[in-house]
């Protein structure tokens, strides 16, 4: 036996080893110039199958070469590369077809030996893209598309990306128009060729185009074009009323205001109006990608709540795009990123997005408010699981944890609060920065010192934590360090900022604009700090708060709600049953679920009545809440 186990031991050493040596065959990335010119040719015409055929020209001398599938995603912070939906893939030098290897712990990476005499390689493969929600995000339909370079191409193995020089086409269908940040060289047919760039640059240049399409100029007149890009599902649904336009040529003046100055030469909000295409919102340092609902304008009231999307991405360009955290860049899309800097990449940038819309006009004041409220509500009673076994801190793993999995029981698990808690966090960021300099400084002070830096510069910036404290306490000296360690790494609700702004958060039975809107959008009934409970369509149980008065009396999500104190259930018949309860202390709440193939009778002791999140003022502080979302 102990000879087995020797045995067992030495094979296992050896595959080990044999495992390493293949990790070791994909060439490290080197800052060196790339020999010649990648070229990569996209045909996107083939519409109904939603299919990508990709040609590429990749310059190779003889020997062993190395072709990446980015995996490592800006923006995604995850490997979440859609390799699975690469097929086809065909190799050819001088005309014939070279066979390709795929790594075995690596598979994103694709080994082929170039054969003396050749100088490049030709590689076709396709890109079958998702035919429904179910496969990933739908990004081609018969009305428009949306081409993203790193899932449309190989790069070589062995350099920065930033190397690798790169020109690029498209066909795409007849008549169709698209919006890109990539400049055009030359049109041949319904075929663009674009100016060469770096590959780097390609692939944060992602395409929207479309056969209804309409563009919008936000900064008439300026030397740096800002424009609205629009591709919609029919004509009625591109924006046609000025007064719906001027809040997004607000936002740009306003974020010029904040950080004083840009760092691109022209700015692409590429936007899709669709309820085929999936939605989306992903940063670019010259555009953004932000797919929202068909009606977005033609509903304008209905979807208010929805407009911080375009705020958040464009403040993007500074935060995470201009500057980024030391450990998220990486010299290509294949080397591991980590994100311990995401409550500033993507904290300070929920913040802004939502302050930026009130400023802009694209919220009211009293939209600010409720949404405010509505997050903080969340931190202060619908977090359990931060407020016991995990932080703040541990949630910015999650893009490589669950790459926004759907969760058993969100609320405890967590889910990427580095966004919503993070912008919690910098909003007592700046009430501590105007208590410590009398009012005289606030958060507005570090985003130009931290981000409006050189003006004018394209050249990726990183920063670490210490460079977040430092600039900090040049605005105003302070234990900055120990202060975001704890808010981090502690278990507190998070929501100190809200009063220290002079505003409470309070509970109704009312709900706010943004519940209901919250409600109407998602098809939800929400009833998290009451029952604890959250439900969808036909009584669907989304989410259960954990030990909440749901949860305590057996309910899970999964589960579906058929009947509330013996009648048909509804969201309404749910409500009513709540607020009876609070008249009868006696009486519980029943709801006959199924569970599977099962039927049971739980009983939710809970007597408090419906209850919904609202700021209201503390007349007894400053009123500084109020002074951050004001227009500058």
């Amino acid at each position: 036996m102990k000879a087995t186990r020797l045995a067992s031991a030495i094979v296992a050493t050896v595959f080990g080893l044999a495992a390493m040596n293949a990790l070791a065959d994909v060439p490290a990335p080197q800052d060196v110039a790339y020999p010649g010119t990648l070229q990569i040719n996209v045909d996107a015409t083939d519409l109904a199958h939603r299919v990508f055929r990709v040609h590429e020209v990749v310059p190779a001398a003889p020997g062993p070469l190395t072709l990446l599938y980015p995996q490592w995603l800006p923006g995604n912070h995850s490997p979440t590369g859609p390799i699975d939906k690469l097929a086809g893939l065909v190799v050819k030098a001088g005309g014939k077809v070279l066979a390709w290897k795929r790594d075995p712990l690596n598979v994103f990476a694709f080994h082929v030996e170039v054969p003396q005499g050749a100088s490049q390689v030709e590689v076709d493969f396709q890109f079958l893209s998702p035919q429904s929600r179910s496969q990933g995000r739908v990004v081609m339909t018969l009305e428009m598309l949306n081409l993203q370079w790193n899932a449309n191409s190989l790069y070589p193995a062995g350099y920065y990306t930033r190397q690798i020089k790169t020109r690029a086409s498209v066909k795409f269908p007849a008549g169709w128009q698209f919006g890109s940040a990539l400049e055009v060289a030359s049109r041949d047919g319904d075929t663009v060729h674009f100016k060469p760039t770096t590959y780097n640059t390609l692939v944060d240049s992602p395409i929207y185009a479309g056969k209804y399409f309409k563009r919008v100029d936000l900064d008439p007149g300026a030397k740096t074009p800002v424009h609205m890009d629009f591709v919609a599902d029919a004509p009625k649904y591109l924006p046609t009323n000025d007064e719906h336009i001027q809040p997004f040529k607000n936002l740009v003046q306003q974020m010029y205001k904040l950080y004083g100055t840009h760092h691109y030469d022209h700015y692409d909000f590429l936007v899709s109006l669709s309820d085929k295409m999936s939605g989306n919102g992903l940063e670019h340092h010259q555009s953004s990608e932000d797919g929202t609902v068909a009606d977005f304008f033609t509903e304008w009231k209905k979807n208010a709540l929805m407009r911080d999307l375009f705020s958040h991405e464009f403040n993007h360009s500074w935060d995470g795009k201009f500057r980024r955290p030391a450990d998220l860049w990486t010299p290509n899309f294949n080397v591991p990123m980590q994100d311990s800097l995401l409550w500033v990449y993507e904290g300070q940038t929920q913040f802004w997005g939502q302050v930026m819309a009130a400023r802009s006009g694209l919220w009211s004041t009293d939209d600010a408010h409720d949404m405010w409220a509505y997050v903080a509500a969340v931190y202060d009673k619908g977090r359990p699981g931060l407020a016991s076994w995990r932080n703040v801190q541990d949630t910015t793993n999650d893009p490589i944890i669950a790459r926004r999995a759907p969760l058993p029981y969100r609320n405890y698990q967590g889910s990427e609060d580095y966004y919503s808690a993070g912008q919690m966090i910098w909003l007592d960021v700046d009430a501590k920065l105007r208590a410590l300099s009398g009012d005289k400084k606030n958060i507005d002070d570090f985003a130009k010192a931290f981000f409006g830096m050189d003006p004018g510069s394209f050249v990726t910036s990183t920063y670490t934590f210490d460079d977040v404290v430092k600039t900090l306490n040049d605005i105003a000296p302070y234990a900055w360090a120990d202060y975001l360690r704890k808010l981090l790494d502690g278990h507190g609700p998070l929501i100190d900022g809200i009063a220290s702004h002079g505003w409470k958060l309070v509970y109704t039975d009312t709900p706010s604009a943004a519940v209901k809107s919250v409600e109407a959008r998602r098809h939800v009934a929400d009833l998290t700090y009451s029952l604890g409970l959250s439900i969808g369509k036909a009584g669907a149980i989304n989410d259960v708060l954990w030990d909440g008065p749901a949860f305590n009396a057996g309910v899970a999500p999964g589960m579906t709600v058929i009947a509330v104190n013996g009648h048909d259930y509804d969201a309404d018949a749910l409500k009513e049953a709540v607020t009876a309860a609070a008249k009868d202390k006696h009486q519980p709440i029943e709801l006959l679920v199924k569970n599977f193939d099962e039927y049971k009778t739980l009983r939710i002791d809970y007597h408090d009545g419906l209850k919904y999140p609202h700021l209201v003022r503390d007349e007894t502080r400053p009123d500084t809440l109020s002074q951050l979302l004001r227009a500058r």
